[in-house]
């Protein structure tokens, strides 16, 4: 027998004997009528883990991660309420079960062994994932909470104070709500989890209104590294702004009397709060894990003789709420009825086309009450002298800072967050005075880690509120990335629609900033967000588009709740001539205000025959500046700016070249992972056959005077030029 079964027939044996696990006597926490429930949630919780195994092993379940021996989740879920939006560790089925208990018509072991099996009937993510979640239940799903999870729990914890200030037509959380994340003690050591805490104590030590409950299920390992006896007590014991309680999760009264101190507390005080929860972990970690590989047999029977569900008997009998006979017969009715359902469920379809599988990649369109946004007297008076301005030519980095106040005073639901963008106005002054047109609580000046920057826009997105944070330099988005690939562009597709984080990720970045910075402030690598799906990358290059673009990103977002990283290219926000100093041929006229580019809409200069450049950003600039030369020697050419990166348009593009012979790239990237790589095989299968490309090299940027040594420049372009020609 596995350990599983081995569990299961102890239980059964020792319950006939009585022969329980000793322990402190039951508290008066708990009602007899409720501690029954609760176990009742327990045992239907193993049942589940018993059988989403049998699934397995007979190629009817596809992944088993089990919560046997966490099943003292379900006290928590007890003293939380059921609108209380909780991110959810892996091994808390049984706080799902007992927050359904909570709920009328809620299903609960039906919509759990749907995915189990990964049907597609499956109500929280279609079939695509074995994930816990529940849209009514108010947990959104978390496919692999080794941490990643708890910026974005901070994030959506900021953002039920901020409601209160600022309603969203979309809000889910009520004013009095808290928000819950659980985690496991090793993921408690992850650098994530680690800015999420301090992220969380820097606020409240500011006296930041964010009510949020972290809980630790501290099962002391992780997969099969011991986490050091009392290491969790020492980290949180004392830390500042952070109240920490402490509970045996494998006795349900104490695990509900501790849960409800802490809950407590995080409501009233609007304050965050650590519930250190002891729990053990049975079977392994995960599907064929098997722990006799890495702990002694000693210490694994050890654990098993302290089952949790053995001690709920315990504890229930004492309490004179239920005789260890009828526990006895809960446990096993209920292990029937699993198998019963699951029969069933087996049957269910599943996803099998690629369509399938892919339809909750774009989120669904979300609808607004109409809005004929501010009136011309608040908007001039917001704008001050600067109204003036606007019927002459500008650079860039001041059209978008008019674009943002523009988008702001429109929507009272966007809100601005990253590292000095309030009293600085950002490090090239794109935000300056919009601290001043819209207070701290629109524009705010978060603390110096990405992480909790991008948390804190996602948790502010799954609460109706539409974020637009800033990442300094594209090189610090490395700091953070997971937070865009695994957590924000997943979560509609795990939960089928039914939650989404909208937002529009603004990054200066790309590099010919001369003298300054290297590679950490010249970084041409967008690698990393080009392959991410259901992202869409926006790249300006000239002043008037960056405002029509971002206007078009914040009705990406808002409308259709899609994410939008909006790439700024920092040696373009300054530019103000072409052909010559002096010329002001780059700037332009801030464009109304209703005037949008549209996704995949490119634009097109020339209508040139001999040559297209297809190219973005900086390489679109330096491509015009070599225009010029490239016509004296004889070549009739167009030059097309893409705009949008991701999704590429691949449309416009054929319509853009038709007819032309020649076709070069011109990308700032690096050759490899850059856009021309997905350009070059675009244009191939569609069967154009001269084409070339100019890209950065494989390298990193150098500072001083080699700043534009590996990257492309108007001498390389118009030599691939005219070579491509010839």
């Amino acid at each position: 027998m596995d350990r599983a079964q081995i569990v299961h027939e102890n239980f059964l044996s020792r319950v006939a004997a009585n022969d329980l696990p000793p322990g402190k006597p039951p508290t008066e926490t708990l009602s007899h009528s409720h501690a029954v429930s609760l176990f009742r949630t327990q045992c239907l919780s193993r049942a589940l883990d018993l059988t989403s195994r049998a699934m397995q092993k007979a190629g009817q379940g596809f992944y088993t991660i089990g919560s046997s021996g966490h099943e003292g989740m379900a006290a928590v879920a007890a003293a939380l309420r059921p609108n209380d939006m909780a991110f959810l560790h892996y091994r808390d089925a049984a706080f799902q079960l007992a927050r359904a208990e909570q709920v009328p018509g809620q299903s609960a072991l039906w919509d759990m062994l749907l995915s189990f099996a990964c049907s597609s009937e499956d109500p929280i993510s279609g079939g695509r994932h074995k994930v816990l979640g529940s849209r009514r239940l108010m947990i959104p799903p978390q496919t692999s909470t080794i941490a990643s999870h708890l910026p974005k729990a901070v994030g959506a914890a900021y953002s039920v104070g901020l409601s209160r200030r600022h309603p969203t037509p979309h809000q889910v959380l009520t004013e009095d709500a808290i928000v819950m994340c659980s985690f496991g003690d090793a993921s408690a050591n992850h650098s994530t989890a680690q800015g999420a805490f301090n992220a969380a104590g820097w606020a409240s030590y500011q006296s930041s209104p964010l009510p949020l409950l972290f809980v630790c299920e501290d099962n002391g390992i992780g997969i099969s590294t011991r986490t050091p006896k009392g290491w969790i007590a020492a980290g949180f014991q004392n830390r500042p702004g952070l109240k920490y309680f402490e509970g045996d999760a494998l006795d349900l009264y104490d695990a509900y009397a501790a849960a409800g101190r802490a809950a407590e507390y995080v409501r009233k005080r609007r304050k965050p709060a650590f519930l250190h929860l002891r729990t053990l972990r049975l079977y392994g970690h995960a599907g064929a894990d098997m722990p006799t590989t890495y702990m002694s047999r000693r210490a694994i029977e050890a654990e098993e003789a302290n089952d949790p569900l053995l001690h709920s008997v315990r504890l229930l009998a004492e309490a004179g709420a239920l005789t260890t006979a009828a526990a006895l017969e809960i446990y096993k009715a209920t292990q029937e009825r699993v198998e019963r359902v699951a029969a069933e469920v087996v049957k269910r379809p599943h996803l099998r086309t690629a369509s399938e599988v892919m339809a909750s990649i774009i989120p669904p369109k979300r609808a607004y009450p109409a809005s004929n946004g501010p009136d011309a007297t608040t908007r001039a008076a917001t704008f001050g002298s600067e109204m003036a301005a606007m019927e002459k030519p500008q650079p860039m980095s001041r059209l978008i800072n008019w674009a943002l106040t523009d988008l702001m005073l429109e929507h009272g639901e966007i809100i601005c967050c990253g590292e000095d963008i309030g009293r600085k106005g950002g490090v090239y002054g794109v935000t300056q005075r919009l601290l001043q047109r819209f207070g701290e609580d629109r524009m705010i000046d978060t603390l110096l880690d990405e992480q909790s920057i991008l948390g804190l826009a996602i948790g502010m997105g799954q609460n109706g509120f539409l974020p637009i944070p800033e990442i300094q330099f594209l090189a610090y988005l490395h700091n953070a990335e997971d937070q865009i690939r695994g957590e924000a562009a997943t979560l509609p597709f795990f939960s089928n629609g039914q939650f989404t984080n909208p937002m529009v990720l603004r990054i200066a970045g790309l590099g010919y900033q001369k003298g300054f910075g290297g590679h950490f402030h010249n970084d041409n690598s967008i690698a990393v967000l080009r392959d991410i799906p259901g992202v869409i990358i926006a790249c300006p290059s000239r002043g008037d588009e960056a405002a029509m673009m971002l206007r078009e990103s914040v009705r990406l977002a808002r409308e259709e709740q899609r994410v939008v990283v909006f790439l700024e290219p920092i040696a373009l926000y300054p530019m103000r001539d072409l052909e010559k100093e002096g010329d002001g041929s780059w700037m332009r006229i801030y464009p109304a205000a209703d005037r949008r580019i549209s996704l995949c809409e490119i634009d097109q200069h020339g209508a040139g025959r001999d040559l297209a450049i297809v190219t973005y950003g900086n390489g679109y600039y330096l491509s015009r500046k070599a225009e010029a030369a490239i016509r004296a020697s004889g070549i009739d050419l167009r030059i097309i700016d893409l705009r949008w990166l991701a999704p590429l348009p691949e449309a416009a593009l054929l319509v853009a070249t038709k007819g032309c012979k020649n076709i070069l790239i011109v990308d700032e990237c690096r050759r490899t992972g850059g856009q021309a790589e997905a350009l070059m095989t675009f244009f191939s299968e569609a069967d154009y056959t001269q084409i070339a490309r100019v890209t950065a090299e494989d390298s990193f940027i150098a500072t001083g005077p080699a700043y534009g040594a590996t990257l492309p420049d108007e001498a390389r372009i118009i030599d691939a030029a005219c070579k491509l020609v010839q």
